[in-house]
């Protein structure tokens, strides 16, 4: 069994800005002369997280209105009391999600669904450069 990482960089812009990353953790699969294993997609911070779900413009538009229905950007935050720095709904959103996604792979393929692609998406209020590490694990 082998471990090969890899990390890109990815500028996102403040609110919630959603990315497809697939092709980027495609690249680091095909790449890593793995042919069977697990990819794990991570992003460090907690303002950000990682999912899959369809891009295609009405569903990210609906997820994105979903996300402020949850943990809403104008609700007082205690996080937002304590430091002052009006992202408390970002660390939420993050929470509800999560950081980290894994998807399997096979003959050095991802394993997705036909509309499914790996996306990340950063809830910050400013814009940032975000460090996205993929793990593939296998044989």
């Amino acid at each position: 069994m082998a471990i090969i990482s890899h990390t890109f960089t990815l500028s996102t812009k403040a609110g919630t800005d959603v990315h497809d990353i697939t092709d980027r953790v495609r690249e680091v699969v095909a790449s890593s002369g793995l042919a069977d294993g697990m990819a794990c997609v991570f992003v460090p911070g907690s303002t950000a997280a990682i999912t899959a779900i369809e891009y295609e413009s009405g569903v990210i538009s609906d997820l994105v209105k979903a996300i402020e229905r949850a943990a809403p950007q104008d609700m007082p935050y205690a996080h937002d009391a304590r430091w002052h720095d009006g992202n408390g709904h970002s660390h939420v959103r993050s929470a509800m999600i999560g950081p980290s996604f894994a998807v399997p792979f096979s003959g050095g393929q991802l394993i997705l669904g036909t509309w499914q692609q790996i996306v990340l998406l950063d809830f910050d209020n400013r814009d940032r450069n975000r460090k996205v590490i993929v793990q593939a694990v296998g044989e």
